[in-house]
């Protein structure tokens, strides 16, 4: 080869590195002004966790919020008005003393063992010794008198004097009018309610809870009963039925008696008009429990006087129940009874025997299962109930 060959083939080697060289640098150059890439995430971090906007057309899916808490819907008691009216049906199961009656009264000249027949049906049905005598001696001389045995008649005899033995008389109001304390100022009404075992005395609170709300007073309520925790559970129920609150012992076995005072002291601060304390059954032969009802009633009155005290009694014990009366009405001045299990008895004669036993009168009367089920009681009605 000759020496002009070799300059040629020596140039174009120097051209096309030069040319290589130039290009790798143009590169180079561009990508340094050009920056990191605006598309792909640094390597160090995922894809899916940059965020990305929606693509076209795509809709944003909003994060979804908590549901809001339901709020609960109280429960409106029946009006306490005109609940006996409602309830006649069922007082008229325990009619079977009135029927009785009629029946025997009717029969036309009546013989000595038909005024005995009498007199077993008034002993039957509770109406107890005393009264029961009384009714006879009236019904024998009202006969007489009258010379007739119309069915129609008698039952207005029957009536008159039923009636006069159940006393239409009595204060049968429930005293639930705000007082003033010790200090000079005005104080929720309180009520304490008592009684035996069985007797349905939570399930009264709570039905009394739902009368004094239907008559619009703002009501407080005490689970003094703390050696049960069910008692206040069940209170609690009741309560929360009706807008209710329920004060309550953080443990099971505390002092009922400073659960009492924490209801009323609740009560008072809350503006409630109404503290009503529930307390834990008891038997009348168990002289410890019985004082310790006085010391829950002597605590409550610490911030002002305890305006009711009412008994509950199951009026198919009979007279098993007046002894029970006796004993409580000793240990806290009872001042109103309330007798439960009233429908379907034949014992309601039981009115008559423990308002003449105590001299305190029957208010309320326990005529069913349901909420609204516990009626004011009223005399007339519960006469007409037993004759009808």
């Amino acid at each position: 080869m000759t020496d002009l060959a070799w300059i040629i083939v020596s140039v174009l080697a120097l051209a096309a590195v030069v040319a290589v060289v130039g290009a790798f640098a143009l590169v180079s150059g561009r990508r340094r002004s050009q920056g990191p890439s605006a598309t792909l995430p640094p390597v160090e971090v995922s894809p899916y966790e940059v965020d990305q906007p929606p693509a076209a057309g795509a809709t944003a899916v909003a994060e979804a919020e908590p549901a809001p808490t339901p709020v609960p819907t109280l429960e409106r008691p029946e009006p306490v008005e005109g609940r006996l009216q409602r309830l006649r049906a069922r007082l008229a199961r325990s009619g079977a003393l009135g029927q009785t009656l009629l029946s025997i009264l009717s029969r036309g000249d009546l013989s000595e063992s038909d005024w005995e027949e009498i007199e077993d049906t008034l002993l039957l049905a509770d109406v107890g010794m005393g009264p029961t005598t009384e009714l006879m001696d009236k019904l024998r001389t009202e006969t007489k008198v009258l010379g007739t045995t119309d069915p129609q008649t008698v039952r207005e005899v029957l009536r008159r004097e039923l009636l006069e033995l159940v006393d239409p008389t009595m204060d049968r109001r429930l005293h639930v009018e705000p007082v003033v304390g010790d200090d000079g100022n005005p104080h929720p009404a309180t009520v304490l309610v008592v009684g035996v075992n069985g007797t349905g005395k939570t399930t009264t609170v709570g039905k009394l809870a739902r009368v004094l709300v239907a008559e619009g007073h703002d009501v407080v309520l005490g689970a003094a009963d703390t050696f049960r925790a069910a008692a206040a559970d069940q209170l609690t129920t009741w309560g929360e039925r009706v807008g209710v609150p329920v004060v309550r012992a953080d443990r099971d076995g505390a002092d009922p008696a400073a659960v009492a005072f924490d209801a009323v002291k609740e009560g008072h601060e809350a503006g409630a008009d109404v503290v009503v304390v529930d307390t834990a059954g008891r038997l009348q032969n168990k002289a410890g429990l019985m004082d310790e009802l006085g010391k829950i009633k002597r605590v409550m009155s610490r911030q002002a006087p305890v305006r009711e005290v009412l008994l509950v009694l199951d009026a198919t014990t009979g007279q098993n129940g007046m002894r029970q009366a006796q004993v409580f009405a000793e240990a806290v001045d009872v001042t109103g009874i309330v007798l439960t299990k009233l429908d379907g008895t034949a014992k309601g004669g039981i009115v008559v025997a423990v308002q003449r036993e105590l001299g305190v009168p029957v208010k309320f009367v326990g005529l069913g299962e349901g909420p609204d089920d516990l009626a004011p009681f009223e005399p007339e009605e519960f006469v007409d109930a037993l004759l009808s």
